[in-house]
């Protein structure tokens, strides 16, 4: 019996043993993430995610996530069942790991660039599920936001760092990291103190998703019909806002990227008027300030992954340095577009 074989027997028996559930076929789900994830098809024909965290995985912290998805499930957001086992746990412990279970969503996570549409359906699910989370317990853990207190030095470092690295194992892709890390520094020098100075003195934080993108947000046609992958972190709601409104590959694809945005934003402030105005006017520099101190998928030289994953990650990194450019050249004219949403609500 070959590994794949294995871990679907193993699958099968902690639906059976842990759930009281028959699987009829087991099939892997690729993932760049070191938890394992199988589509599941039961014999009563249900359609089950069931993934397998690795040995090492927090318990507490996975128990606050799928307790968030519930919470956020109970308030009729589009997120996925997620299904206690047979001694009403979300997380249960078998063969040394932590596993979960939940229904699988309908549709597709998008691999292409945002339609309007859906950027607005987004901004409104987004909008909802920060009202809802608003009042939920702060969790532990606290999204790191060096975006807002890394030194630039320890930044420019890093550059150098993952630079050595890259040519350590032979793959700086032609020139073009050299010049990516060149324009970062030089970005990081001209523009992020001035940045970090435009930002209001106080950003509203709360309870999120925290790991909200376009892999999480599953849609069919132009509608969301699940929010998956929650990470449960306490961090600042505008930056997670950002993280959706500018999504590298809608911002790398086209010029529509910002009457995307725009409609995003508009559709989150009318679902979530409490979240003052200022925040979401900042949430366009947050992201910027995001993608600027972020060097994820520069290179993937240390990271064992395959082919495919190591191409996603260059792919990936190209994007953000796109929208980088996009953002640095076009942040004035956001600026004056994003008035026109107007501080009528909230705390200007």
């Amino acid at each position: 019996m070959d590994s794949t074989d294995w871990e679907a027997e193993l699958t099968a028996d902690v639906l059976e043993d842990r759930y009281g559930l028959t699987a009829s076929a087991v099939e892997p789900v690729p993932t760049s993430t070191e938890t394992t994830v199988r589509r599941v098809l039961t014999d009563d024909g249900r359609r089950l995610v069931v993934k397998k965290y690795r040995a090492t995985a927090r318990q507490d912290t996975l128990r606050i996530a799928l307790d968030m998805s519930e919470y956020c499930r109970a308030a009729r957001l589009p997120v996925p069942r997620v299904h206690p086992d047979v001694d009403s746990y979300l997380v249960t412990i078998a063969q040394g790991n932590a596993w979960s279970v939940a229904d699988e969503a309908p549709g597709l996570a998008s691999t292409s660039a945002m339609t309007l549409t859906l950027a607005e359906h987004v901004g409104t699910v987004l909008g909802r599920m920060h009202r809802v989370l608003a009042a939920y317990p702060l969790p532990e853990r606290v999204q790191p936001s060096r975006w807002r207190t890394e030194p630039v030095e320890q930044a420019l470092a890093q550059c150098d760092a993952v630079l050595h690295r890259a040519f350590r194992h032979r793959r700086v892709h032609g020139g073009h990291l050299i010049s990516d890390l060149d324009h970062r520094r030089e970005d990081l020098h001209l523009h992020a103190h001035r940045l970090r100075s435009q930002l209001p003195e106080h950003l509203v934080d709360h309870a999120l998703h925290a790991q909200i993108s376009r892999t999480h947000l599953i849609a069919a046609g132009d509608h969301v019909t699940g929010i998956i992958g929650f990470h449960g972190a306490t961090g600042i709601a505008a930056w997670e806002l950002g993280r959706a409104a500018f999504q590298p590959r809608t911002v790398a694809a086209g010029p529509g990227w910002a009457a995307c945005a725009l409609a995003m934003l508009a559709a989150y402030r009318e679902e979530n008027p409490t979240l003052p105005f200022a925040d979401i006017q900042a949430c366009a520099r947050i992201t910027l300030l995001d993608l600027l101190f972020n060097l994820h998928g520069a290179t993937t030289a240390e990271s064992e992954l395959p082919a495919a994953a190591q191409a996603n990650a260059q792919i990936h990194w190209s994007e953000r340095q796109t929208t980088i450019r996009h953002l640095l050249t076009d942040l004035d004219d956001l600026d004056d577009t994003f008035a026109a949403l107007g501080p009528d609500t909230g705390r200007p």
